[in-house]
């Protein structure tokens, strides 16, 4: 027979730990829903919780970042990431947020979106604890209408490596952004994720120099053709671009919103 520890009566929950049966105290009695309603997340601490991003795009041949100058401490006068606090009212998820600073500072509803980190500490704002959700998004360059809002005198686009090194970016964002910069460039590696930063229609070798834009180094163009169209992720649009050299096909992604992995590196030259 299982032994029995007899305790108090106002101890009625039962438990079986190890072979012993033994009560265990209801200390809240009262119906979940109950419980809900009078529940006050504010009974204790809440971290500030925000969600920054480093938008990429590509301009004049350079894969550039969007950056905002603070209007508003703490870091007035600084550059960052975009970003901004969590909006329970608006916001049911957390790229429900990403989107709308996106939507925001661009203008572009649904691009390429990827969550990287999430980093909270008590040291990286001055306001207090903070957490922060960071993203990376892709946009194509000619889609954008960026604009500053009531907590950014200016917004610009700022090639990356110049940001990095010479912008001292507000925050713990100098770490973001280099963090970001890295998923990326390593996921350019085995991903079609360059295709989100082309326009709607493109040649392959639209797509080549964006590879390498991103890789900063040159791939083999014969491999890298042959492993896009065996990738079935484009679709001819039937149309042709001419000018002074021959006329090339040109393309569109056939599902934006697929994501597609190569099954080996992207090669450089041989």
């Amino acid at each position: 027979m299982t032994p029995r520890i007899l305790l108090p009566e106002h101890l009625i929950r039962t438990s079986l730990i190890r072979g012993i049966t033994v009560d265990t105290p209801m200390t809240n009695p009262v119906s979940e829903q109950a419980f809900l309603a009078q529940y006050n997340i504010h009974d204790f601490d809440v971290p500030l919780t925000t969600v920054d991003m480093a938008i990429f795009t590509l301009r004049e041949k350079r894969l550039e970042v969007l950056l905002v100058k603070r209007a508003q401490h703490p870091a007035q006068g600084k550059w960052a990431l975009p970003g901004g606090f969590i909006q329970l009212g608006q916001d049911h998820s957390l790229e429900d947020a990403a989107h709308r600073k996106l939507l925001e500072k661009t203008g572009v509803a649904s691009p390429y979106l990827e969550q990287v980190m999430t980093v909270g500490n008590a040291k990286r704002d001055p306001r207090g604890w903070s957490v922060t959700v960071v993203y990376f998004a892709l946009i194509a360059s000619d889609s954008l209408r960026i604009q500053p809002d009531e907590s950014s005198e200016q917004v610009a686009w700022v090639p990356v490596k110049e940001a990095l090194e010479n912008y001292g970016l507000a925050f713990d964002h100098q770490t973001l952004l280099a963090t970001c910069h890295a998923r990326l460039k390593s996921k350019v590696l085995y991903t079609a994720l360059p295709v989100h930063l082309l326009p709607d229609a493109f040649t392959l070798t639209d797509l080549q120099q964006v590879f390498e834009i991103l890789l900063d180094q040159p791939v083999e163009k014969k491999a890298f053709r042959r492993r896009i169209l065996d990738a079935g992720i484009l679709e001819e649009t039937g149309g042709m671009r001419t000018g002074q050299s021959r006329p090339a096909k040109l393309y569109r992604v056939s599902d934006k919103q697929q994501a597609h992995c190569f099954p080996r590196n992207i090669e450089g030259p041989r």
